[in-house]
């Protein structure tokens, strides 16, 4: 059998439970394929031969006994490097945590070796998830595979490249304000950001602690599903974990949306958004409308002040979050000195890479005496009212639709101004600052480039937007396109 890495996560696992195909041998594809190809994507910022083979013969034997079977037993995976793997070094790609090896896994990789799926390794990731094109790492930026000059989006850019270019059936990374999203829209796969507490953040490092979710990155709806379905639930470890029932996600595949009430929020279609991917976007909307939904105007008028309050919210966060790397617990240590507090200060100089200082003066500016209330305080206040926006539009509709990014991939190196990267979440910022779901799909092409769809459900929606995503699939291609590149 040949280009297994060709096979969705669905059509693999039917394979390996008619015993037609062994784990082992899927592995060895994948892994194959990281050598042929990784060298010019640089996704992987860890690959884990070795375990990877032996997990591969353990879901083997599983399946053999056909005893503790799950949809993703055999299954090569992927994990973004911000996701805590026991003994195995984690270093959100920073020279800070760069030899870091967590004594204990995170609880989405405690779910996930409990299925027994196989980890192929660690992805490329901006330092500390804090980037949108995965340029911000401290070893090297990550290519996306449809031009190898443009890049993959970020910050989980290397979970979304190992997935569009073959080397993973699948993977997971981190939503802070579009990280998983607006990745999969320009890499041309699936992005899935579950409701805030609908995934543990246990074992997750942490960028912006209000913000961030774990989610995956899939070919098609029903791999998202059994991803999503894999490590959603409560988890007592996390203050912050639902205690919602989980729904069963593949069942809400039925492949119609007839009668389904979806919004087009007028704020999403702003000057500036590339002709191209406004023009796929509107298409899509179409296709929609064809399969009986109905299509509706919305407004959500606060959506303009998401990105200020965005950037004051999760750098204020992240100047708490990352104040515990002074070079005493964990992580690098600056020690050619006998003072304490030049080693604390040289630590954090030397082991932070540039985007992660601006955002920590930036919160610790706005969280300081006098600008508090100035800033955090007003930041706040702007989140309630998008969050009240969306109460107000999911009253009337089923999900939202809207462009994931408003634009296509770019040049590598060809955003220097951090204002004009800031840019690039837009579309995808407020449905973190409300805690609600969000996915983005293959919506098709402009000038030989994916553009992504971005669909919005409300909290614990997920089954909806995935049922509108499968349904998507189902009368067009553009997800089963592969990169020419590689």
């Amino acid at each position: 059998m040949t280009d297994l890495h060709t096979l969705t996560i669905h059509e693999a696992a039917e394979l390996l439970r008619q015993r037609k195909l062994s784990s082992v041998e899927l592995t060895k594809a994948h892994l194959e394929r990281i050598r042929a190809v990784d060298d010019r994507v640089k996704a992987f910022t860890l690959v884990t031969d070795d375990l990877a083979l032996k997990q591969a013969e353990e879901a083997d034997k599983r399946l053999a006994s056909g005893e503790n079977l799950s949809p993703l037993t055999g299954i090569p995976l992927a994990i973004k490097d911000v996701i805590c793997t026991k003994g195995i070094t984690t270093t959100c790609g920073s020279r800070m945590l760069e030899n870091f090896k967590p004594p204990f896994d995170a609880t989405v990789m405690e779910k996930l070796n409990a299925a027994g799926a196989v980890m192929l390794g660690k992805t490329n990731m901006d330092e500390f998830a804090m980037g949108s094109s995965t340029e911000h790492s401290a070893f090297f930026p990550t290519h996306n595979p449809w031009d190898l000059d443009r890049a993959p989006g970020g910050s989980s850019g290397g979970s979304a490249a190992v997935v569009a270019a073959g080397m993973a059936m699948g993977s997971y990374g981190s939503d802070t304000g579009g990280s998983i999203r607006q990745p999969g829209a320009l890499c041309n796969i699936l992005g899935l950001k579950p409701t805030y507490g609908r995934v543990s953040r246990y074992g997750l490092v942490a960028f912006a602690s209000s913000l961030d979710q774990i989610g995956p990155f899939a070919r098609d709806a029903q791999d998202a599903a059994t991803l999503l379905q894999a490590v959603a639930g409560h988890d007592q470890r996390d203050s912050t974990s639902s205690t919602q029932e989980v729904a069963n996600y593949s069942q809400a595949l039925t492949g119609s949306i007839k009668g389904m009430r979806i919004g087009v929020p007028k704020e999403y279609w702003v000057e500036g958004m590339d002709s191209g991917v406004e023009k796929v976007v509107h298409s899509a909307i179409e296709a929609l409308r064809d399969l009986g939904a109905e299509i509706v105007d919305v407004s959500l008028p606060h959506t303009k002040y998401g990105l200020a309050a965005y950037y004051i919210v999760a750098p204020a966060e992240a100047s708490a979050n990352l104040a515990r790397y002074d070079g005493v617990k964990y992580g690098y240590s600056y020690r050619d000195t006998d003072d304490m507090w030049e080693a604390m200060e040289k630590t954090r100089q030397n082991g932070f890479g540039a985007e992660v200082k601006r955002r920590i003066m930036l919160g610790t500016y706005a969280l300081s005496a006098g600008y508090y209330d100035a800033y955090y305080k007003q930041a706040e206040k702007i989140r309630a009212l998008i969050k009240r926006d969306f109460d107000e539009a999911f009253a009337q509709v089923d999900a939202l639709v809207s462009p994931a990014s408003p634009t296509v991939a770019f040049k590598l190196g060809e955003i220097s101004d951090p204002y004009q990267m800031y840019l690039q979440d837009m579309f995808t910022i407020p449905a973190n600052l409300a805690g609600i779901c969000g996915i983005s799909i293959p919506g098709g092409f402009s000038e030989n480039l994916p553009v992504g769809v971005q669909l919005l459900g409300n909290t614990f929606q997920e089954a909806a937007i995935l049922r509108i995503a499968d349904a998507f699939e189902r009368v067009t291609d553009h997800h089963k396109q592969w990169p020419k590149n590689l």
